[in-house]
């Protein structure tokens, strides 16, 4: 019996957040909203995404010990995360700078701060709440070698699912637990290097991508959907239409919800259609976290005829 349906190691940031008509160029400066402050950060954003959906979910990350630090913890335990993972001190708490233009499309600047100091020993210090895990999920905001110690750290039944963001290259031990690897364009083009110019789509890159050895890899699209890849072959997943407004969040929740199907049991078909109604809901919300739907909002959108 497991304690958590998901473990999520990972980032907690603050989001500081401005509204831009356009995002600046290289050397150019434009004015902005008002500085709106979110708690985010992926690890913490998966966390809460799941939890909202009904998730027993568990956050092992580490802030700082300041305001922003509390911050994030207040909305880990507002959404009914268990944060006896979560560690503080070392670092101030990371932050992300984000500038959102109008039609919801977002560029980010993160400074790690306490993100960088979860560390490999902090991973096998949290054994228990590995063990106690049907899935486990991670990111690359915090460092690679923790995220290697986590996949060591990994028990012989647990799921890991793995969002390469922000992305770089990963070794074969790495890959071959990813089941699936989460990758959007941008990170599947960092992963396959030469091999992603000479293919041509979205299908390829997932096969490219398949062949490097992880488990099954899930490509994420944006308003076209997505694609799901594994042994028995590669299934386009539709997208849900709707009017963005922010996509801040909408990857995370879109990996904690399948992570989350995932251990309940649906097929990676399954758990990837859900995800996609996830998202279809965040990206109709301003923020990350706040933006995040309850199962009962999922199971609306589903109602109201989208696919």
């Amino acid at each position: 019996m497991y304690d958590y349906d998901l473990l999520v190691v990972g980032s907690a940031n603050a989001d500081l957040v401005i509204g831009v008509e356009r995002r600046p160029g290289a050397g150019e400066t434009v004015l902005g909203s008002d500085l709106a402050v979110h708690p985010g950060g992926k690890g913490a954003n998966q966390a809460v995404a799941a939890a909202r959906l009904g998730a027993r979910t568990a956050l092992l990350a580490r802030i700082g010990d300041d305001a922003y630090g509390r911050l994030l913890l207040e909305s880990q335990r507002a959404a009914g995360v268990d944060t006896v993972g979560v560690l503080v001190g070392g670092a101030p708490t990371g932050v992300a700078l984000i500038a959102v233009d109008p039609s919801g499309d977002n560029s980010i600047v993160v400074s790690p701060g306490a993100n960088a100091r979860l560390a490999p020993r902090d991973v096998r210090a949290a054994t228990s709440l590995f063990h106690a895990s049907r899935v486990v999920s991670a990111q690359l905001e915090i460092p690679l070698e923790t995220v290697e110690e986590v996949v060591r750290t990994l028990p012989p039944d647990t799921r890991f699912v793995l969002n390469p963001s922000p992305p770089r290259p990963l070794d074969t031990e790495v890959l071959a637990a990813c089941d699936p690897l989460i990758v959007n364009e941008h990170e599947a083009k960092v992963l396959l290097g030469e091999a992603y110019d000479v293919a041509s789509g979205p299908e390829d890159w997932a096969r490219l991508l398949l062949a490097k050895g992880p488990r099954s890899v899930v490509v994420t699209l944006g308003a076209r959907g997505a694609l799901v890849a594994s042994s028995e072959g590669v299934v386009r997943v539709g997208a849900v239409a709707v009017d963005a407004v922010d996509t801040t969040g909408a990857g995370d929740s879109f990996t904690a919800a399948l992570a989350w199907r995932l251990g309940a049991g649906a097929s990676l078909a399954e758990a990837a259609a859900y995800a996609a109604r996830v998202g279809a809901v965040a990206v109709t919300r301003r923020g990350a976290q706040e933006s995040f739907p309850t199962a009962d909002e999922v199971e609306a959108l589903r109602g109201g005829g989208a696919a």
